[in-house]
């Protein structure tokens, strides 16, 4: 991984802003030539910082998705185990490692109610796994 200097993390928090901004535009932005924002973008790209672009919905539009945080207490050394499991879960959207008392922390989604205990059904029958706890996301008043 390249180190990321300033321009570098300004073109990514541009970029997190709108994904969809042209190169003319962002280069406005951040008051650098056109040819400077694609060369950045490609080392980017190629070093693997950035690995696509996608469309963010606000949550609470959909509202059908159950949305939750699981935090997650593994056993021992079963971590990296633990991990490759969950990583098969299309309902995990992101997978954390942290600090304190749980060791990984999920971000979850489903469409209903019985496919949500279904997923927690799974994540806690995995070897390794020795105490969970989910909290529902209700709103979000922050972005």
């Amino acid at each position: 991984m390249p180190t990321l200097d300033e321009l570098d993390r300004r073109l990514l928090a541009a970029l997190r802003e709108d994904g969809r901004a042209s190169v003319a535009s962002l280069a406005r932005t951040l008051n650098v030539a056109r040819a400077t924002v694609n060369s950045r973008l490609d080392r980017l790209m190629s070093s693997g910082t950035v690995v696509g672009f996608s469309v963010r919905v606000r949550d609470e539009l959909d509202p059908l998705t159950i949305r939750a945080i699981a935090l997650i207490e593994v056993e021992g050394r079963t971590t990296d185990h633990v991990i490759r499991q969950l990583r098969g879960f299309p309902e995990i959207h992101s997978l954390h490692t942290t600090n304190g008392g749980w060791d990984l922390v999920a971000e979850l989604a489903t469409e209903t109610l019985g496919e949500f205990d279904a997923v927690l059904g799974r994540i806690r029958m995995i070897d390794g796994v020795v105490n969970s706890e989910t909290s529902l996301l209700l709103s979000s008043v922050l972005r």
